[in-house]
């Protein structure tokens, strides 16, 4: 099948199987896997201009539906969280899809800054799974937020602060410091193509200590309400760079969010099934060998 935006040819059962695998695995963890699809598009596909990271968030669009019903259904999506991360990144993604195109449209340069920022959440994950395997041996007969039990309960939302419960415990985040991280994070994931998700859920788990089980319904929920906003700015920008494609393809978006809205359904019914620790060192192993991979080619 060939894709006319793209540029490319491949089997269509290719990138949705892959598309499928990935998100099975990464929505446990409350990302969408777009952004493995991104080196994947661009390293085995070939599809490097502009228009990938609208083609990824269009691929947002299509598959976090499934997993955000899912979670929901089971009472796994923690809308205080969800509406917060939305209102920082949505501006943010926005902003970064206007540096991806004026800034960043060299594929080498975009390798380096993309090979960068997975290396860190990477590394800022790793960190905070060595933490908390340290805090478990320090309080041995205690329980922890390892397996879900229960729901997440909202104990205060407002200007200042989110307070949650789950599992017993409280978990308390600033309303303001929230706001400005995932500003941050939209604008890293605009540039992306990802809608920020894949960086705000390890920043949630490791910075601000909240159990993988509460973001990633919310950080789903998020993604896909900053990309649509991602693919609007990506397609009403294209009519005024006629010389590069920076509309998404739709045909090739289309596929792997099939991919993905069957691997997203499965992953986030699977996940309370899995140990907090095992989707933690998944995500780390993932996010730092793409990383440097990416480092390397543009090397």
């Amino acid at each position: 099948m060939y894709f006319p935006t793209a540029g490319i040819a491949c089997h269509p059962l290719v990138p949705f199987a892959v598309a499928a695998g990935l998100s099975f695995f990464t929505s446990m963890g409350g990302i969408s896997g777009a952004f493995l699809l991104l080196p994947f598009q661009m390293s085995v596909l070939g599809y490097v201009n502009p228009s990938v990271s609208a083609t990824n968030q269009f691929y947002n669009l299509i598959a976090t539906p499934s997993g955000i019903w899912r979670y929901r259904r089971e009472g796994r999506l923690v809308w205080p969280l969800a509406g917060t991360i939305a209102a920082g990144t949505l501006p943010g993604v926005l902003v970064g899809a206007f540096v991806r195109i004026y800034l960043l449209p060299d594929p080498g340069h975009f390798k380096i800054f993309a090979g960068l920022v997975l290396l860190y959440i990477g590394l800022r994950l790793a960190v905070s799974v060595w933490q908390e395997r340290a805090a478990l041996g320090r309080r041995s007969g205690r329980r922890t937020a390892d397996t879900w039990v229960g729901g997440c309960q909202t104990l205060v939302w407002n200007g200042r602060e989110i307070r949650l419960r789950f599992q017993e415990r409280d978990f308390a985040l600033s309303t303001r410091s929230l706001l400005l991280l995932s500003l941050i994070v939209g604008l890293v994931g605009g540039i992306y193509g990802i809608g920020g998700g894949a960086i705000m859920s390890p920043f949630l788990v490791s910075l601000f200590g909240l159990p993988v089980y509460v973001v990633a319904g919310a950080t789903l929920c998020a993604t896909a309400l900053t990309s649509f906003a991602g693919v609007a700015c990506y397609w009403m920008l294209a009519p005024f760079h006629a010389g590069i494609a920076v509309a998404p393809d739709w045909r090739l978006g289309l596929l792997i969010g099939l991919g993905g809205m069957c691997g997203m359904y499965a992953g986030a019914r699977c996940q309370k099934f899995v140990p907090a620790a095992v989707i933690k060192v998944m995500l780390v192993l993932v996010l730092c060998f793409t990383a440097l991979r990416y480092l390397l080619q543009a090397l």
